[in-house]
């Protein structure tokens, strides 16, 4: 139903949280007044809790023939629209943020925006619109020939239940990603860079939380 050009990528840097090996300089951190405080970089949503349930408002829209949503458990309408994120304890130095939406069960990216002001210390509820002013936006798995985010729609088969991992990145430097007309942005431009930056010392931190969802009712 679904084209995964980004297929086992994160399974080769050890999934989500890999690049958080890479950040050698994280190892005093500070607070969002800027003050070292030696804490991790945390991250956290008011859309859904940590090894919860996502929502019905993070759901993907696909009407079946009958109109309801093969998406859903009951074919409730998906609100399609990127959760609210927050983040603590960005390290000194940081100069941008980047964000990554990433399915680990099925090596399947649904969103990623990057360079987001060092100011910012969170991401409201529906910042993947394409219009979005919170960072540039890559085209995601989906391939529908937009930037931004696209939710959950897992299929009914076994694994039933997909972890969704938001990992946010705290960096000291802004990503150039290549582009053209032809050829936007996409995941693997994106891992990329985030891989180069990571090899060369410039992602300071990460912090990442995870959803589950599936649309086998009873899953587990």
């Amino acid at each position: 139903m679904r084209t995964t050009k980004t297929q086992g990528m994160f399974n080769h840097l050890g999934l989500a949280g890999a690049f958080a090996g890479l950040a050698l300089a994280a190892t005093a951190l500070a607070d969002d007044a800027g003050q070292w405080d030696h804490k991790p970089m945390e991250l956290s949503s008011s859309t859904f809790t940590d090894g919860g349930v996502l929502p019905i408002s993070m759901i993907f829209e696909s009407a079946t023939t009958s109109g309801t949503n093969a998406c859903s458990v009951d074919g409730s309408t998906g609100g399609n629209t990127s959760p609210q994120l927050s983040w603590r304890h960005a390290p000194p130095g940081t100069r941008t943020f980047a964000v990554v939406m990433y399915d680990t069960t099925a090596s399947f990216t649904h969103w990623g925006i990057y360079n987001i002001s060092r100011e910012a210390r969170e991401l409201p509820a529906n910042a993947g619109t394409p219009t979005s002013t919170d960072g540039q936006q890559i085209e995601d798995d989906f391939y529908l020939g937009t930037n931004g985010y696209n939710g959950p729609c897992p299929p009914a088969e076994q694994p039933y239940v997909h972890h969704y991992v938001f990992t946010v990145y705290a960096l000291d430097k802004a990503l150039q990603l290549p582009a053209s007309t032809n050829f936007p942005p996409v995941a693997e431009t994106l891992f990329q860079a985030l891989i180069r930056a990571g090899q060369e010392g410039h992602i300071l931190a990460s912090a990442s939380i995870t959803g589950l969802y599936s649309i086998v009712p009873g899953a587990d």
